[in-house]
């Protein structure tokens, strides 16, 4: 019998394997089966770590000769694969067909869980870290850990520094190209992606998609703490947070530490005294644009946030939640010393101050200490000889 019939007959029971759903060649170390002896050869060079394919120019390596080939039509700039309705060229044919599934519209890779189909197996595997919440990629000076390598080589650069795409018109520079590119799209004022809903337009896709959850309720993300669901994934992320205590971002002044970034480069304004965000009829400046906004609503009288009981109106959310519990009547908080009830929290912390005679806020031109803050601003003031509230008493009579 010749080689040739030999590897006819092996191919042949390598279809009728896969045909069956046969796996027969075990990996000791991860439990997983493979059905061909060549691809547990392959895949054991995972756990092992030994790339011996190395590419002659940029020095990478690979698992697989195949693999080694495939990268080096990067250098090379080869891209033999053509999309025949856009022209597109890709170095793989698998990338080729995959793209092809965009035209055609077929997503033939499916969640188990919510049913979310997808154009490529790859993109079904990472979307399901979503609901298995693994993290099978962490970093090695942090250990925070994410759904993908990309994510991981994307973070690694918080840690060196590294900003190598550089906008050609600011000279700001950016960890990714994906970031750049959507950075540069604020000089040309692009914005091409417009809501069928609202005609609201984004500079992104993603964007418009996250957006779009708003008009159709649609909130994928939930806690498996709280059951609180969220429309995009980093939210849920920092909501988490909240249940594990985490807060991964110190001060390195007071190492106050936050839940966000932006928590923190807010508070940073309090050591430096930045307040970059200035009315434009007072000239009062402020720490965040948030807080700028809500001031700004003195000046315009505006008022967005009404009670659906009594249609009081109100400037701020806070005062709103606050005020619908004179309807409710509720006062769930209760002084342990005095038993007086209280609708919100913060008011019986206040309140608390008065038997153990804490005065946290403290003036810093005279040291005079208060037991809540709206004290300390109103005697402020005094040092500021600023009067908000000033009447017109030139028509008052005396006796």
């Amino acid at each position: 019998m010749n080689e040739q019939h030999h590897i006819h007959i092996a191919e042949c029971r390598y279809s009728c394997d896969m045909q069956r759903g046969e796996r027969p060649y075990p990996v000791e170390m991860c439990n997983r089966a493979l059905s061909r002896e060549r691809s547990l050869i392959i895949h054991q060079c995972v756990h092992s770590g030994e790339c011996p394919y190395v590419c002659d120019v940029c020095n990478k390596t690979f698992i697989t000769n195949s693999k080694l080939k495939t990268h080096q039509c990067i250098h090379g700039g080869e891209r033999p694969y053509a999309c025949y309705v856009c022209n597109k060229a890709f170095i793989t044919n698998g990338k080729l067909k995959a793209h092809q599934r965009i035209h055609s519209g077929e997503r033939p890779y499916v969640c188990g869980v919510c049913n979310k189909s997808f154009t490529t197996k790859s993109t079904l595997i990472t979307h399901q870290r979503i609901h298995s919440g693994e993290r099978p990629y962490a970093c090695d000076v942090c250990n925070k850990a994410f759904i993908t390598k990309s994510k991981l080589k994307t973070h690694q650069c918080i840690h060196s520094g590294e900003r190598l795409y550089v906008c050609g018109v600011c000279n700001k520079s950016f960890i990714t190209n994906s970031t750049l590119i959507t950075h540069q799209n604020i000089h040309s004022d692009e914005r091409p992606y417009v809501c069928d809903v609202c005609n609201k337009s984004f500079i992104t896709k993603s964007t418009l998609l996250t957006h779009k959850r708003i008009h159709s309720g649609e909130r994928p993300y939930v806690c498996g703490v709280c059951n609180k669901s969220f429309i995009t994934n980093s939210t849920l992320i920092t909501h988490q947070r909240i249940h594990s205590g985490e807060r991964p971002y110190a001060c390195d002044v007071c190492n106050k530490a936050f839940i966000t970034n932006t928590k923190l480069k807010t508070h940073q304004h309090i050591h430096s005294g930045e307040r970059p965000y200035v009315c434009g009829v007072c000239n009062k400046s402020f720490i965040t644009n948030s807080t700028l906004k809500t001031h700004q609503r003195i000046h315009s009288g505006e008022r967005p946030y009404v009670c659906e009981m009594c249609n009081k109106a109100f400037r701020e959310r806070g005062n709103l939640i606050r005020h619908r519990s004179v309807h409710g009547g509720e006062r769930p908080y209760i002084c342990e010393v005095c038993n007086k009830a209280f609708s919100q929290r913060n008011n019986l912390i206040t309140h608390q101050r008065i038997h153990s005679g804490e005065r946290p806020y403290i003036c810093e031109v005279c040291n005079k200490a208060f037991s809540d803050q709206g004290n300390l601003i109103k005697h402020h003031r005094l040092h500021s000889s600023e009067r908000p509230y000033n009447r017109d008493v030139s028509n008052k009579s005396f006796s």
